[in-house]
């Protein structure tokens, strides 16, 4: 049978529609992210790799190693992000990127070097692009072809060779549920990597802590010509509640370690209005105190409106890593040298945003994040440079190779 190639595999996996439902209770959240996890296992089969997918839709595998090398493990998730439609993804190819403009199909979008500064860096490399219509699934199916690849490098040796090597894909990371009913007596390594990243010289140990709030205004209703001194409008007053945020802390004017409080939703009339905010910042205390802004603005409104009803419905997502990332150093200590093996440049780099590997590490599994070599994720204008991937298998192969 022909091995197939990191390209083959990646763009067979970015057809598969995948996407996950965030109003969905079922587990999976939605049954065809069981699509990609199949054709996974079936691979897996072919190259004689023990797996299984258990009842949460969380496929497990493991490469037998040498039992006197350190046991790792490798994550990735199948599902993709809900901003952007995953059905009947179309990827175009281009070969050796001159620079110029790249129209994606005949949507009328553009990837240009003049918007994407960091295009320069690709000159000559192979840029794999969606049409427009649709985003092309690099997160995570890029870091998910980069894991079969290394598998499918790995198995190849004489077990002797080796480190053991745990493989989990999950589903639902999009949705925030990727470490759900996660099993470590499946997942049997002393630590682990996501591949889930964008730009493969940064290795992230360092995320968001992240916690949600829902603002609901209960208002009062009347005739509007009766309304004085008696309507109160929870569309105007949840209105006031925003206003009355810092202007300044929004994802569109903050950067590195600056914390945000994101508006994700907003819907209401007289009677209800809800909004639906995402608080995040690589400091709890800080996180802290954007929570405790949020309850005096509450407690300040409902004061004024007093025949209205405010509440605040406060939410734990998941924490920073790095405090579990100091106490286990051994992971960044493996990779740092992996890269420097290769010669391969890193740098750390703050995640703006979560991981699965984040709550891997506070259930016991510390799990730092490497990259993938696709850009502008839940995005139309989503891409991936072959090259860069190529590289990141090389890296995660290297991983289970005993260092000297």
């Amino acid at each position: 049978m022909k091995e197939k190639t990191l390209l083959e595999r990646f763009l067979r996996y970015v057809k598969i529609d995948t996407q996950s439902d965030d109003n969905s209770e079922t587990t999976p959240s939605t049954m065809k992210q069981y699509d990609l996890l199949n054709v996974l296992k079936e691979e897996l089969d072919e190259m004689g790799v023990p797996n299984e997918i258990d009842e949460f839709g969380r496929l497990y595998a493991c490469v037998e190693g040498n039992n006197k090398l350190t046991p790792i493990g490798l994550c990735s998730h199948v599902d993709t992000a809900l901003e952007c439609s995953g059905k009947n993804v179309n990827p175009q190819i281009i070969y050796d990127y001159d620079l110029s403009d790249i129209s994606l199909g005949s949507s009328g979008l553009v990837l240009s070097k003049k918007e994407f500064h960091k295009f320069e860096h690709f000159k000559g490399k192979t840029i794999i692009t969606t049409d427009g219509t649709t985003l092309l699934g690099g997160d995570d199916k890029a870091g998910v072809a980069i894991i079969m690849d290394a598998v499918s490098k790995i198995v190849k040796l004489n077990k002797e060779e080796h480190n053991p090597m745990y493989i989990l894909f999950t589903p639902d990371e999009e949705v925030g549920r990727g470490a759900e009913h996660f099993d470590k007596t499946k997942f049997k390594c002393k630590f682990a990597y996501t591949v889930d990243g964008s730009n493969p010289r940064f290795i992230e140990i360092d995320n968001f802590n992240a916690k949600s709030i829902i603002v609901n205004v209960k208002g009062v209703s009347i005739h509007p010509g009766n309304a004085k001194g008696i309507m109160e409008n929870a569309a105007l007053i949840l209105s006031e509640f925003i206003d009355a945020l810092p202007k300044d802390m929004i994802p569109a004017k903050t950067s590195k370690r600056e914390g945000f409080n994101h508006l994700v939703e907003m819907k209401g009339d007289v009677e209800n209005a809800t909004a639906y905010f995402i608080l995040r910042n690589h400091e709890i205390d800080l996180l802290n105190k954007q929570v405790e802004t949020f309850k005096e603005i509450k407690k300040n409104l409902q004061e004024v409106h007093r025949k209205a009803k405010i509440t605040l419905e406060i939410k734990d997502s998941y924490l920073n890593m790095l405090d579990v990332i100091k106490k286990h150093p051994e992971c960044k200590d493996h990779i740092e040298k992996v890269y420097k093996r290769l010669g391969a440049y890193f740098e750390y780099h703050p995640i703006r945003g979560g991981t699965d590997g984040a709550n891997f590490s506070y259930k016991g599994v510390p799990t730092p994040n490497l990259g993938t070599g696709s850009y502008n994720h839940h995005s139309l204008l989503e891409f991936a440079v072959l090259e860069e991937m190529e590289l990141m298998s090389n890296i995660v192969t290297n991983i289970f190779l005993p260092l000297k």
